[in-house]
């Protein structure tokens, strides 16, 4: 019997119905014949089949034998496993809840402009624009807020210089798939690309070396991946914020999440709404993300932790490593031992368990719970 070439035909009941598709849209960047398209409408941020190339649950292309789509998928099969085979040239361990790492430390940018306008500190404005201005990389694919802001309808988008970082920099808590960037940073002539995205979207990257899913794969040369428990869906801002509290989306200036959803208004007012009354508007994409820290990123960050303008940074890869050390060489970034926020690395711990729990016994065995050790 001939080995199995599974395509969209595997990948559209196993991932994209089943409820474990998380939106990434890698299996649409990565498909050579365009006959995949991304539905962000309504909440739904999924791939789609173009019915003229073999209906929506099957693939012409695919029954000839392109497997592209799977081989990108981040969430098809073994992919935890082939990826950290892939990175690290090993499997985690059983206590590496929060995946394999070399060092996590807290950090921030030094320069004035990206400390302030970027989250937490500014590191990843920091890493992108040094990335860009060293000759790392010729664009990044990022998120922007849409149109004039207003709408704070999260957007991908390719950052090239640093008042586009600048421009990116912030968070927004409604989804995003970024690689959808990737045709427009190849047109313009990108040809090394870095990717910040959420922990669905890092792993993205290396899925795709893993498993050899051509051009796409090798021109990733960064990626910085973010903490991530959950994303909501747009929804959340007439239906809780505007009809709850009376808090209008187009009058919001800045997000962010501290234990609770934060939120700052034009007019200077502040304030917090808990995110237990967030949780109906969760993303279906993240109901059974069992990835909370970016595990497969160069470089995972997440402002969780005592200390507001320092950023948590799990440095996972060789690549990442060097880049942090070359930074802090140059004076681009100041770093503290991880140690000095011990809260911040148990919560970070505790949040990677409980994002774990959600994969269903359905699929396959891995990523299941990793049981904890005494007092991790």
């Amino acid at each position: 019997m001939p080995p199995e070439k599974p395509h969209w035909a595997h990948l559209f009941p196993e991932v994209v119905t089943s409820g474990l598709c998380t939106g990434c849209a890698a299996c649409v960047v990565a498909c050579p014949y365009d006959v995949l398209g991304y539905d962000d409408t309504n909440g739904r941020y999924k791939p789609f089949h173009v019915d003229a190339d073999g209906g929506f649950d099957d693939c012409t292309h695919g029954q000839r034998g392109c497997t592209l789509c799977t081989r990108a998928c981040p969430r098809f099969r073994e992919w935890e496993t082939e990826t950290d085979t892939f990175l690290f040239s090993r499997a985690r361990n059983e206590d590496e809840v929060a995946g394999i790492s070399k060092d996590i430390v807290l950090a921030r940018a030094t320069d004035a402009e990206l400390h302030e306008r970027g989250q937490d500190g500014g590191l990843v404005s920091a890493i992108l624009v040094w990335a860009l201005e060293n000759d790392m990389i010729d664009a990044a694919l990022v998120s922007y807020l849409e149109g004039d802001g207003t709408s704070w309808k999260a957007v991908p988008g390719v950052a090239r210089t640093r008042q586009d970082v600048l421009a990116a920099a912030g968070s927004r808590y409604t989804y995003s798939a970024n690689t959808l960037a990737y045709g427009k940073a190849i047109a313009d002539g990108a040809e090394r690309l870095a990717m910040v995205g959420m922990s669905c979207m890092a792993s993205a990257p290396p899925m795709m070396a893993a498993r050899k899913a051509g051009k796409v794969a090798r021109r990733f040369a960064l990626t910085v991946g973010l903490l991530c428990s959950k994303t909501f869906d747009d929804a959340i801002f007439p239906e809780l914020l505007e009809a709850r509290y009376g808090l209008k989306r187009e009058d919001m200036v800045k997000m962010n999440i501290k234990g609770v959803l934060q939120i700052w208004m034009r007019d200077g007012s502040y304030h917090e709404i808990p995110l237990k009354e967030c949780h109906e508007w969760t993303r279906d994409g993240c109901k059974a993300c069992p990835d909370f820290a970016a595990e497969h990123a160069d470089i995972s960050t997440g402002g969780i932790g005592a200390f507001n303008d320092w950023t948590l940074t799990i440095v996972r890869t060789d690549r990442g490593r060097e880049l942090m050390d070359s930074m802090l060489a140059a004076g681009a970034i100041e770093v503290r031992p991880g140690d000095d926020d011990p809260g911040a690395v148990a919560l970070l711990r505790k949040l990677s368990r409980v994002s774990r729990r959600r994969w269903p016994e359905t699929a396959v065995p891995t990523p299941g719970l990793v049981p904890a050790r005494p007092g991790a």
